[in-house]
Order: C-alpha cells, then sequence, then structure tokens
C-alpha cells in the first residue's frame, strides 16, 4: 500500500499542523515508510536540516513523528514575515529575497514546478506523504496563487480532508461554505471532514454530519475531542503560544518570564522549561510582567531591530537593565543586549545602540549562517563579537548574571537545561527538582499521545482508503492555469 493526503483547514488554526504529525505517527506506528510536507509555510519558527537548510517547525516536528529526518523538500518554500506586509522568502532551504504581499502573487508562478517537484520525489522515496495545507482551503482571492491547498492536491493528484475547529463555533457553516466557494475541479479533491477540539457528547452532532454529507456528498471522519490542557509542542502559530501553559507541581518553582517581541522567532526554545514540573513560565510584552521573575528571557527575532526600538517603546528594556533576575538572551536576543548592532542586510538601519548589559558588538553579514551546532543550530546574520566567551562552543558572552548564546534549543540539552536552571534557583532562593523524563522521551511521548488520539476518534479505515485514492507520482496532472477548471 501507499498513497498521499492533504491536511486542509476550513480556516487558519484549526489543527492542521497537530492532525499531520498525529497521522506521521500513527502510519509510522503501523510500519509505513512516512514524509511529511507543507509546500509553502508563513512562520518564523524554523528549523534547520543536517545540509544546514531552514524549513518550518512544524514540519520537523511532523519528521519526527514520522521517525525520518528533516529534509529540505519537506518545506520548500517559507515565509518568515518581517513587517506588515513583507517577508523574507526561503526556497528549498536557502533564503534568496525580501518580497510583498502584492508581488509574491507573481513569484508564486515561478515557484509551482519547484513545489511540486518536491513532492513528487518524496512521493518516490516514501511510500506515504502526509501534506499540510495552509490558512484556510478556499481563500477564493487567493486561489490563483494557492500553491499549498487544494490548487496543489489537484495537480498532484492527491485526495484532501477539510478540518474543522469546533471549539469557536460556526464549524458546519465553516465546512459547508468551504466546499460551497471551492470550484468543481477543487471540490472533488475533498473527500472528507474532520471536526476538531469538541467539549461534548459527539453524539449531539449526528445530525449535523448527515446534513452537511447530505448537502456536499462529503462524509464526517470523525470527531477529536479537545485535547484540554495536553501541551503543544513545537508550536508553528506565534497564536497558539498560550497552548503552552500548564499546571506546576512545585511550591517555589522558577519563575520565568519570556518577553514576547512582536517578530518572535522560534519559540520551541521553551517546550524544555515548559514540561519542568518546577518551572512557571510567563510571556511577559508589560514591565510589570517581569515583576518576581528569577529567570527574564529576551527570545530571537525575525527583525532583531525593530524588536529592540519596542523593547525599548514598551518600557522592557529598562526593567530589563533593572531587574535583579538572571537574564538570558537567544540569537536576535542575545544580539540586543550587547553594546551596539550594525545592520546594513535586514533593517538597513546601520549602527544602532543595544541594552549595553553585555560586551558584545554585532554586525550583520552575508552569507547568512544556518548550521546545527551541537545539540542545538544556529540561523542568524548577525555576528556577535565579544571578550566574555560563554556557553556552547563559545557562541555566546556573559557579565555577572547576564548571558547571551546565538545557539537555539539550548535547553532541549538535560544536562544543560538542568545546570542552568539549578544555578538561577539557587542564586534566586528557589527550588528546581529536575523532571526524571529527558525532554527527547517527552516529545516522543507527546507524539505517541497524538496518535491514539487519532485513531480512538477518526474512522482510520475510511482514511487509508481516502489516501490510496492518490494517484501515483508518475501520473499527477499538474498545475492547471489560474480560473480553468478541469
Amino acid at each position: 500500500m501507499s498513497g498521499a493526503l492533504l491536511v486542509c483547514g476550513a480556516t487558519s488554526g484549526a489543527g492542521k499542523s497537530t492532525i499531520a504529525s498525529a497521522l506521521c505517527r500513527s502510519w509510522s506506528d503501523a510500519g509505513r515508510d512516512v514524509a511529511p510536507f507543507k509546500a509553502q509555510n508563513m512562520s518564523n519558527h524554523a528549523a534547520v536540516t543536517a545540509d544546514g537548510g531552514e524549513i518550518g517547525r512544524a514540519q520537523a516536528m511532523q519528521a519526527l513523528a514520522a521517525r525520518v529526518a528533516p529534509d529540505r523538500r519537506m518545506n520548500p518554500i517559507l515565509l518568515k514575515p518581517s513587517a506588515t506586509h513583507t517577508s523574507h522568502l526561503v526556497v528549498m532551504g536557502d533564503e534568496v529575497s525580501v518580497t510583498d504581499a502584492a508581488g509574491y502573487g507573481e513569484v508564486t508562478r515561478g515557484l509551482r514546478d519547484v513545489v511540486l517537484d518536491a513532492f513528487t520525489s518524496l512521493r518516490v522515496e516514501h511510500d506515504w506523504v502526509v501534506a499540510e495545507g495552509a490558512g484556510g482551503a478556499a481563500e477564493i482571492n487567493l486561489l490563483d496563487r494557492d500553491l499549498v491547498n487544494l490548487p496543489l492536491a489537484a495537480a498532484a493528484g492527491m485526495p484532501a480532508i477539510v478540518v474543522v475547529d469546533i471549539d469557536r463555533g460556526g464549524a458546519f457553516a465553516a465546512a459547508y461554505g468551504t466546499w460551497a466557494l471551492l470550484p468543481d475541479h477543487l471540490r472533488r479533491q475533498v473527500r472528507g471532514f474532520v471536526f476538531n477540539q469538541f467539549r461534548g457528547d459527539p453524539s449531539l452532532l449526528g445530525p449535523g454530519h448527515a446534513e452537511l454529507t447530505d448537502r456536499t456528498g462529503v462524509p464526517v471522519l470523525g470527531v477529536l475531542p479537545h485535547l484540554g490542557h495536553h501541551p503543544m509542542l513545537g508550536l508553528e502559530d506565534s497564536l497558539d503560544l498560550a497552548a503552552t501553559a500548564r499546571p506546576v507541581s512545585s511550591s517555589a518553582p522558577v519563575r520565568v518570564a519570556v518577553v514576547r517581541l512582536p517578530h518572535l522567532a522560534n519559540p520551541s526554545d521553551f517546550d524544555p522549561l515548559v514540561m519542568e514540573p518546577s518551572v512557571s513560565l510567563r510571556w511577559a510584552t508589560h514591565p510589570d510582567d517581569l515583576e518576581g521573575a528569577d529567570l527574564v528571557i529576551l527570545p530571537g527575532s525575525r527583525t532583531t531591530v525593530a524588536d529592540l526600538a519596542w523593547v525599548r517603546e514598551s518600557g522592557l528594556a529598562d526593567a530589563v537593565a533593572g531587574t535583579d533576575a538572571v537574564v538570558l538572551g537567544i540569537c536576535a536576543g542575545y544580539q540586543m543586549l550587547g553594546r551596539w548592532i550594525d545592520d546594513p542586510i535586514e533593517s538597513r538601519a546601520g549602527r544602532v545602540a543595544g541594552l549595553d548589559l553585555l560586551d558584545v558588538q554585532t554586525t550583520f553579514a552575508r552569507p547568512k549562517i544556518v548550521r546545527r551546532t551541537g545539540s542545538g543550530y544556529e540561523i542568524r546574520w548577525g555576528r556577535p563579537v565579544t571578550d566574555e566567551p560563554w556557553g556552547p562552543a563559545s557562541e555566546g558572552s556573559r557579565r555577572g548574571s547576564v548571558h547571551g548564546t546565538s545557539v537555539h534549543g539550548l535547553f532541549d540539552d538535560d544536562d544543560f537545561r538542568h545546570s542552568f536552571l539549578g544555578e538561577v534557583a539557587r542564586l534566586r532562593g528557589r527550588r528546581h527538582d529536575p523532571s526524571p523524563v529527558p525532554f527527547d522521551a517527552v516529545v516522543d511521548a507527546h507524539l505517541d499521545h497524538l496518535a491514539t488520539w487519532l485513531r480512538e476518534h477518526l474512522d482510520m479505515a475510511a482514511l487509508d482508503e481516502i489516501a490510496t485514492s492518490a494517484l501515483p507520482a508518475a501520473d499527477a496532472p499538474g498545475w492547471v492555469r489560474p480560473g480553468r477548471a478541469r
């Protein structure tokens, strides 16, 4: 058996990434050779492949779920937003340009073959491919430039399911409206609906499901219950950051405040902290949010200079400078803590003053550094220089209780995390009882939980039948010109 399936959403935030991860793990558990795919991702949350390419964090998590190595082809296009209307364009793992929303439509025409070639090569090498859509599947204002949803499914000869978030209300209208707005040749790709995040008795939905299927001819494959307080790891969307919260078991936990920058990058850096039972983590957007913190973290950013300006305007710069907590800067946050940043590339602002809490001078230069470093990874234009080295591979600096590092994923290392948190707890008179479970085992258990959740509540036999109806890669019809139906 072999096949492919596109997991679309009626809206953004419907749960596509979670379901794709769950399906990758479930099919891998069944002994299948699975690969994830997302043609186009818009996110500042990136991962690094072994050969130094950037892909979306969600696709790296899905690769882990599928038990395969992350690959550039799994996310051939990554848009990293840098302002309201502009994004940095990463193609097949390499940043190639900056594009704006209006001009990107023309750019997509030149990227269609890149997307289909990447997908086809994964189909050839793996028996099963789980593809993820983006946003809503019926964004009719964007169908002529859609590389990631049902136009891709039609081009690849791949069936699709539509995920609907019932927790927000209006789920039946969202499901039917998605189907009704699609042109006929794209409707044919929709082979099932999945209702997600339901709280209550699913039998109450039966009459609605029957009418939805009667109107559309598309079956409902199941109702997935809300995951409750189960922590969501490897989040793709900054809108979902609240989902990382979880109860703590300690009476005197290490209190961590992470500055929520406007262009926050790679919040997965903090997943290991969320999973520590004696750590309490909160997001900070106001100076008062730092009060009582034992550890203050300035995280990564896609727009270092612009977010540094926001840190000043919000009053957080003075709050960070005046805190008696331990301070840690990661990547862009590390650069902000230095004396100055000279940026002729990302913001083109030239030299701007930093917070002057570390003796670090950062100059942005080409080529972009994208690499794995020990158990972590680096994605940066900035080249910090310091006489106060600290951290893995000396890619950091320290002055007293202020630390900085260019390395993302530091806390994934159990030994480093426990040592660092233990030192913070000692300095602050708190209590840190290290989690007895290694973080990689926590992530693995998380993916197993998602797979079980899927198998218990979806018609997996029907899902298999839908996926196996995908055309062989060699028989894919290819792209249809915008506005022309088959």
